[in-house]
């Protein structure tokens, strides 16, 4: 793969739709330290700072050092722990209740730009005709080169109704491109459903938020006034990059038997190590009302196909390993991104306004399947055109970022983005650039088209490339067919963490 590519590398939930991320906030724990403070080190750190303090050409705030040591302390862990300022903690609340204040962009850096990722579908960016792709070289008078991701994003952030200018480099576009857009509170969507035709209905998940679960039993109940007698359901889960652990277990328990285990955990803590039901407790915001209690029964045996790509990441993997170990639902579309672990969101005293997002256990599938820096192999593989998979192979993965956790159960399991060179990779930009815009749930969708074929009992045209792994309960890279009847998993394997 291009160095181009390997540069492209997509942030956290708030004003970026773009995270990797399965999240749980934690209280503040006061732990006793478990060995002796390393002494030396500390004192060598003391005299760091003494020196900085001393020497430096100018005077530097001590909560500055300090501050940036910690975040650099957490940042050196792995891609997705992090420190929290006091903005940065407010937003990545606000972000798992579905709001933030912004211009709805998903965003990654490129050759020292701010590449466009996707804008959020009806928020400021996508309504001032933002494209994917899309270079940003100044927001305002300041020039993007230079800066990190992070010092773009926050300048790209700020109160609702106040106004940014935007210059953007467009490959097709002889000049630049000056876009002036007023930031505004952006409220993503979390599920979107229809009826497609009679008979046979889509419900998408974009992102696991705080209110889905309750968002998804409406979109049930509606769907099956329409359609009593439902045959089949497609669920949507394509460049969903994850969310809150709740909201994952909450879809997974929608159509699991009662009781099942839907994912578990396992990291140094007592309390990382844990299994997570489908039960009410474990998924719903209010303890006294479950929001799937009122769904029909059928909805636990209606065929299904889960449609999944390489941006399904996090719990949108938890939700596709359950069904697929349950032999509930087949898995379709191409491999997954691979992000198979956990971040405790940790509030700091004394304000507890700032906190730190602490990778605290990986996760794993009813079967005990580790899906870290490997992700869900479809059961059957479907390109998201039907002349191959355009852009969506390239995509980085888990295994692709440094300093990525490595996957305790296969050590040789890792899945990278496909490599390409130069003449190929601009080959594919010049067709995406002739294709109009993929909207998922239209008619042009072609891998619902093809889920639909399948739960109907009709061919589907199969990717001609395999996975790069396979499922280890496959025999050869054949597509696995639809002979699955029951919908539980061996206990023998259940047991398996």
């Amino acid at each position: 793969m291009s160095s181009k590519l390997k540069n492209i590398s997509l942030i956290g939930l708030g004003m970026i739709a773009g995270a990797t991320a399965m999240i749980q906030f934690d209280a503040i724990a006061q732990k006793n330290a478990t060995a002796p403070l390393p002494l030396e080190e500390l004192r060598q750190m003391a005299d760091v700072f003494g020196l900085i303090k001393s020497d430096y050409v100018e005077q530097v705030d001590d909560k500055k050092l300090l501050t940036e040591a910690i975040s650099g302390m957490v940042a050196s862990l792995d891609p997705h722990s992090a420190y929290l300022d006091k903005k940065a903690y407010k937003e990545l609340r606000e972000g798992t209740m579905g709001k933030f204040v912004g211009l709805g962009i998903e965003v990654g850096m490129e050759d020292g730009y701010v590449k466009v990722i996707s804008p959020i579908e009806d928020s400021p960016a996508y309504r001032a005709g933002i494209k994917a792709g899309d270079l940003i070289t100044r927001l305002d008078s300041t020039p993007v080169k230079g800066l990190t991701l992070d010092e773009a994003v926050k300048k790209m952030r700020g109160e609702p109704n106040t106004k940014i200018t935007l210059t953007i480099a467009r490959k097709e576009e002889d000049k630049p491109l000056i876009l002036t857009i007023t930031r505004q509170e952006i409220r993503v969507q979390s599920v979107k459903s229809k009826v497609i035709e009679p008979g046979y209905a889509w419900l998408r998940v974009t992102q696991f938020q705080e209110p889905t679960v309750d968002d998804m039993a409406k979109k049930l109940a509606a769907i099956y006034a329409q359609e009593p007698n439902l045959k089949g359901l497609v669920l949507d889960l394509r460049n969903d990059p994850g969310g809150v652990l709740p909201g994952a277990i909450g879809v997974s328990a929608a159509f699991l038997p009662k009781d099942s285990v839907v994912v578990s955990t396992n990291g140094q803590l007592p309390s990382s190590k844990q299994s997570f039901y489908a039960k009410r407790e474990y998924y719903a915001s209010n303890p006294l009302n479950d929001p799937l209690s009122r769904l029909p029964d059928a909805l636990k045996k209606v065929p299904m196909v889960v449609l999944v790509n390489s941006g399904s990441a996090s719990a949108s993997e938890i939700v596709a390993g359950a069904l697929q170990d349950y032999k509930r639902a087949i898995i379709m579309g191409t491999q997954t991104f691979g992000k198979g672990s956990v971040q405790s969101v940790i509030a700091l005293p004394p304000d507890k306004n700032t906190a730190v997002k602490l990778t605290t256990a990986r996760y794993y599938t009813p079967n005990g399947r580790s899906i870290q820096a490997r992700g869900i192999v479809p059961d059957i593989m479907v390109d998201e055109y039907a002349d191959g998979d355009g852009l969506n192979g390239l995509r980085l993965r888990e295994a692709d970022l440094t300093k990525h956790l490595s996957n305790d159960k296969e050590k040789s399991a890792e899945v990278k983005a496909q490599a390409i060179d130069e003449k190929d990779e601009e080959r594919l930009i010049q067709l995406e650039k002739k294709r109009k815009p993929l909207e998922f749930g239209s008619s042009e969708d072609f891998q619902l088209s093809q889920a639909l074929n399948h739960l109907k009992g009709m061919p589907v045209q199969v990717s001609k490339a395999k996975p790069e792994i396979r499922d280890e309960n496959s025999k050869d890279d054949t597509p696995v067919k639809d002979d699955r009847k029951d919908n539980k998993a061996p206990p023998e394997k259940i047991e398996k963490k």
